[in-house]
């Protein structure tokens, strides 16, 4: 029974430092018109990484987004937004619908990724990284992740957290 309980044990430790050691390189995912996005672009990058939605009381941070997007996309910083359906189904829309919402309403430029989920027994394998890495589920829309520039997680905040907080301008404007 010992021996039954360690071999367990030491499978579950294994699972977590192998789900530690991955990097945002490790995972695909197709933009919001349906292609391949090539993640190997943002080697060298510090992402900030958004679950979004377009009917939700924080979708107004898409504005600040495009102005932090646009104040540092060239310093090595890029936001890639993720729309999800997972909260009182506030983002309904087809990619197609939520492309056009975000660009006539906060002419967004940064990449908007296809709808995934980011809860729930379909969450996209990104995000099952991202939780179990940092600990953290999904609370909400507007959940923000860090990521360095050699594709390791350096924080996450809560959704209610604006896109100009200074912990993550800090991050951003650091070595």
């Amino acid at each position: 029974m010992k021996q039954v309980l360690f071999i367990a044990m030491f499978v579950i430790s294994i699972s977590a430092y192998t789900q530690n050691e991955k990097k945002l390189f490790d995972f695909s995912f197709n933009d919001i018109s349906g292609q391949e996005f090539e993640v190997n672009s943002l080697e060298g990058k510090k992402v900030l990484i958004v679950n979004t939605a377009s009917k939700c009381g924080l979708t107004p941070q898409f504005e600040d987004l495009e102005k932090l997007y646009q104040q540092y996309k060239d310093q090595n910083f890029i936001i890639i937004g993720f729309p999800a359906n997972n909260f009182m189904n506030q983002e309904p829309g087809t990619n197609e619908e939520i492309a056009e919402f975000c660009q006539l309403n906060y002419g967004v430029t940064f990449p908007m990724m296809e709808k995934i989920s980011v809860k729930g027994d379909d969450m996209h394998p990104l995000y099952q990284w991202l939780t179990k890495s940092t600990l953290s589920d999904v609370q909400w829309n507007f959940q923000k992740y860090m990521i360095n520039p050699d594709g390791s997680i350096a924080g996450w905040s809560k959704p209610r957290t604006k896109p100009f907080d200074k912990d993550i301008t800090d991050w951003i404007e650091g070595e």
